[in-house]
């Protein structure tokens, strides 16, 4: 019991001032729809985290029970990868390799990340699978039935990034080729967790590179595999190296997202804490645990605001247009601004530009501004709905009621589901 109060108590630290986060990024569309509709497909690939959400919702939706779902996923993940190395490798092992799962820097994405409980929960449900397994072993022996098999079935249906498909608009072959020099970016976050944020500036590598790195991961993979049975660190690694690879199968939207490490991390921290269980002296150890700590507690900090979150991106990928544009929606009127004109020097036809300028524009009050560059973001996106409602209201505030309407009525036929383009049309003056 003192080893899991104090694998908590860890985790706790690194991680808990996550309650007292908001939404980032995606997290804000989570709710802009209906999350369980008519004809859902039960059996798709992240309808358990879909569930978890509308039970958020049905909660009042708010951040904080959000986050401490999150969290308590999380928790739950520690205490059980704790259960499955102790029952393999021995008390010691367990202790680090849960302690170093717990709070290393790698894991901040993952746990502060709403929009990342996918991965979470696929991790909590594949050890809930093993630890069953493990125990009805040692207590019935090999034939025995156990709940594995529903728990290993219910982590497929939890991590939505487990789909058959590509994101809409990704080349496969790119992406795929592109994992493999991401691979070892992950691997050196692991081992000198520094440099993190949440958008990097990764480019699709030079063709001869990116098969480099894959036939070096590989090799990594092959040695790992015949020294599985010489080291039980060496069959966690492995472990650890298949579930990364695995990751990188379906593509994503982003080459790189650094919650994709979660799963992996679950045998590459049970890998370290069988090395470091050897390592004399025995506080070598703790040492390592602090300092995470301290380094995971620090990138939570940076999760607690909007505006901290995208000025460290912004400044890891300063030729990069989404940090920008992002920032700018944390910050006054005036830096917005400027950093939305360096955003349209970087890629004149992002149509999230002319979307934010627009955005800014209209909440200074400046509605026949904000019109220009809504038609901008409009001529290079003509079916955006959201920028189609904010049009509508630059219209709506000049007195063009008709034009307003339209565009209302245009943003709810593609998205009948987007609610505040319905309220504005509601807004307006009867015919």
């Amino acid at each position: 019991m003192r080893a899991r109060l104090l694998l908590l108590a860890a985790a706790l630290v690194a991680y808990g001032a996550s309650l007292g986060s908001g939404f980032h990024f995606d997290d804000y569309a989570i709710f802009s729809g209906p999350l369980l509709q008519p004809g859902w497909a039960w059996l798709a690939p992240g309808v358990l985290t879909t569930i978890s959400f509308w039970l958020n919702y049905q909660a009042g939706g708010g951040a904080l029970l959000c986050h401490a779902l999150n969290l308590a996923l999380h928790l739950g993940a520690v205490l059980l990868l704790y259960e499955c190395v102790r029952r393999l490798e021995g008390e010691r092992a367990a202790l680090i390799a849960a302690a170093i799962f717990a709070v290393h820097p790698l894991q901040a994405e993952a746990v502060n990340y709403v929009s990342a409980r996918g991965v979470l929960m696929a991790a909590t449900l594949l050890l809930a699978a093993l630890a069953s397994w493990l125990r009805n072993r040692e207590e019935k022996g090999w034939q025995a039935k156990a709940p594995a098999p529903l728990f290993l079935a219910a982590a497929l249906l939890a991590n939505p990034e487990w789909t058959l498909h590509a994101a809409p608009g990704v080349h496969a072959a790119r992406y795929w080729l592109a994992q493999g020099v991401l691979a070892w970016r992950y691997l050196r976050l692991l081992v000198a967790p520094w440099g993190f944020t949440v958008d990097p500036d990764v480019r699709e590598p030079a063709a001869w590179l990116a098969v480099a790195a894959w036939v070096l991961l590989l090799l990594a993979a092959a040695a790992l595999w015949r020294w599985r049975a010489k080291s039980p660190a060496m069959r966690w690694a492995f472990a650890g190296l298949i579930l990364m690879i695995a990751s990188a199968l379906v593509p994503a939207r982003d080459l790189a997202a650094d919650y994709r490490m979660y799963l992996p991390m679950i045998g590459f921290c049970a890998a370290a804490g069988i090395l470091l269980e050897r390592v004399k002296p025995r506080a070598a150890a703790m040492g390592v645990v602090l300092l995470l700590t301290a380094a995971g507690a620090a990138r939570t900090w940076v999760w607690l605001s909007d505006e901290r979150l995208w000025r460290e991106a912004v400044r890891h990928a300063p030729e990069k247009v989404r940090p920008k544009v992002q920032l700018a929606h944390a910050v006054r009127a005036a830096e917005a601004l400027d950093l939305l004109s360096q955003a349209r020097e970087l890629d004149p036809h992002d149509p999230d530009v002319p979307a934010a300028i627009g955005k800014v524009l209209l909440d200074e009050r400046q509605p026949d501004a904000a019109l220009t560059e809504f038609g901008r973001a409009l001529a290079l996106d003509p079916r955006n709905a959201v920028n189609l409602n904010n049009r509508g209201v630059a219209l709506a505030e000049i007195g063009q009621t008709e034009a307003a309407r339209l565009d209302f009525e245009r943003a709810l036929e593609i998205n009948p589901d987007l609610a505040e383009a319905r309220e504005n049309l509601n807004k307006l003056p009867a015919r």
